[in-house]
């Protein structure tokens, strides 16, 4: 069965690459929102199985969305790099982080498996 995925992040762009990329892989892509407070009841919702989460949204943290998240592991990515968020992104309760650059369904694959 494939994993059902809620992409969340405010460039249009960046969501329609990352829904092809995983749909190729046999994700299934369920919903997708700009920000956070959409993506929170998007994925309240549709109860994904993952959401790859922006860290940077207009309307609040990517680390403040992935905390209020109950149920679906979480993929933080960003264009930023890792050690631009310091220790923040070990203390989230998200999976991990990809860079979006370095985004295939392999890292998120590797990820979730790693739980």
């Amino acid at each position: 069965m494939a994993l059902r995925v809620v992409i969340v992040d405010d460039h249009a762009v960046f969501r329609r690459s990352a829904r092809r990329l995983l749909e190729l892989d046999g994700f299934d892509v369920v919903g997708e929102a700009a920000d956070g407070a959409s993506g929170l009841a998007l994925a309240g919702e549709l109860e994904p199985d993952v959401v790859l989460l922006d860290i940077a949204l207009p309307d609040m943290s990517g680390f403040d969305v992935a905390e209020r998240l109950s149920g679906p592991s979480v993929v933080l990515t960003s264009s930023r790099e890792p050690t631009d968020f310091g220790p923040r992104l070990l203390e989230t309760s998200a999976v991990g982080f990809v860079p979006k650059d370095r985004l295939t369904a392999v890292a998120i694959r590797a990820l979730l498996e790693a739980v």
